[in-house]
């Protein structure tokens, strides 16, 4: 194993490993990856797989435009079907208050050249038939978003990483980091066998998601991010007639298809947390989206539950993640709150780009930590589901 390198990259979910990946396209391939657990344990290997340009931000249209187009290419580029799906993302309003708020949006992503449109209940019905649609005022639905599925992803990164160079240390947790001279020093310990290692880079990114409070504070710095459990459960198979992500925006109900047939869908609940990472599954869930998902598909109330699961959600206080390098040589990449998978491949590229010398992409100046201390926060997203 290494004892130096460059880059230690803290956190080996899919932004972590994404930018690990892009770095070494970029020829810096003196980077370690340290991941606490197995891959796919955290967020990355818990999500929905849903990826869509339906925004309300200019900003974060734009970056989820490049991303697709770079999952689109994904396949050939590292050789991994991740089964890329872009049947569309169909949202549904109840209220003439969330129809203001979706043709806002609508009218925005048509400027940043995104085909999203303005649907009736009888137009959303004809994509999707199924559907019960009462009390539905609206829908909106770009045919460009889609799916994926997370795992082979997160393992497609890796392993071109690590061909090119990268060194990626599983359930290897870092218990202290020390500024030194040319950089930083880690001391790291084996989750299993409790052996102890250093680790010295010259700079150090925090890519840990919900964990990545914890790791800042190693280096005394306070985030104000917290993790939110959010629970999903797959059902049994059903013959494929589904080709959207369909999402509820009062609720934030959502469900697609796999492409074994199994319904996968969540739904966040209030969680009164203590600031720990909670990944237990709750009869309260299952009750409210049972509720949910029967009243806008009623042939769903025959299926049977497979498996229920949760991930955290990594929550800033706009919803909106925190980028930058607060201290020299320390950059944060966290707080996506649910779409750190969908826009890892982008914000990735745009590390990777700083990093290798080469450009800094203005949302590293503007998604920066100090923004919570003066007060100067983003508008907060108003599509979340």
């Amino acid at each position: 194993m290494k004892s130096e390198c460059d880059i230690a990259i803290i956190g080996g979910g899919i932004m972590g490993l994404s930018m690990a990946y892009q770095l070494s396209r970029a020829g810096v391939t003196n980077v370690v990856v340290l991941e606490r657990g197995y891959m796919a344990e955290g967020a990355s290997g818990r999500n929905g797989g849903g990826v869509r340009m339906q925004w309300s931000s200019e900003s974060n249209v734009l970056l989820m435009r490049e991303s697709i187009d770079l999952m689109r290419h994904f396949a050939q580029e590292i050789g991994v079907n991740v089964w890329l799906r872009q049947g569309g993302y169909l949202f549904l309003a109840r209220s003439e208050a969330e129809r203001e708020k979706m043709e806002t949006n609508v009218a925005l992503q048509n400027r940043c050249d995104v085909p999203t449109r303005m649907l009736s209940p009888e137009e959303a019905r004809a994509i999707v038939p199924e559907l019960d649609l009462s009390g539905i005022v609206c829908a909106s639905y770009n045919p460009k978003d889609g799916t994926v599925f997370p795992w082979p992803f997160l393992w497609g990164y890796a392993h071109q990483a690590m061909a090119r160079g990268v060194e990626v240390r599983l359930h290897t947790g870092v218990d202290a980091i020390e500024p030194s001279a040319d950089g930083y020093l880690l001391a790291t310990s084996k989750r299993e066998t409790g052996e102890r290692d250093t680790l010295r880079a010259k700079r150090v990114v925090n890519a840990a998601g919900s964990w990545s409070p914890e790791v800042a504070r190693l280096v005394g710095l306070e985030l104000p991010n917290r993790p939110h459990r959010h629970e999903i459960l797959s059902t049994e198979p059903l013959k494929p007639f589904l080709a959207p992500m369909v999402s509820l925006l009062s609720s934030g109900l959502y469900f697609s298809q796999s492409m074994r047939g199994e319904i996968v869908t969540g739904i966040s609940l209030e969680d009164h947390d203590d600031g720990s990472v909670k990944l237990g599954s709750r009869l309260g869930f299952l009750t409210k989206i049972a509720r949910e998902l029967t009243q806008l598909v009623p042939r769903f109330a025959e299926l049977e539950v497979l498996r229920q699961w949760a991930g955290p959600y990594d929550v800033t206080p706009d919803g909106q993640p925190i980028l930058g390098e607060p201290l020299p040589g320390f950059f944060l990449c966290c707080g996506f709150v649910g779409h750190g998978f969908m826009m890892a491949p982008v914000i990735g590229k745009r590390y990777a780009e700083w990093l290798s010398g080469k450009k800094k992409d203005p949302i590293f100046d503007r998604f920066t930590l100090d923004r919570f201390k003066s007060g100067k926060l983003e508008p907060e997203e108003m599509i979340l589901g």
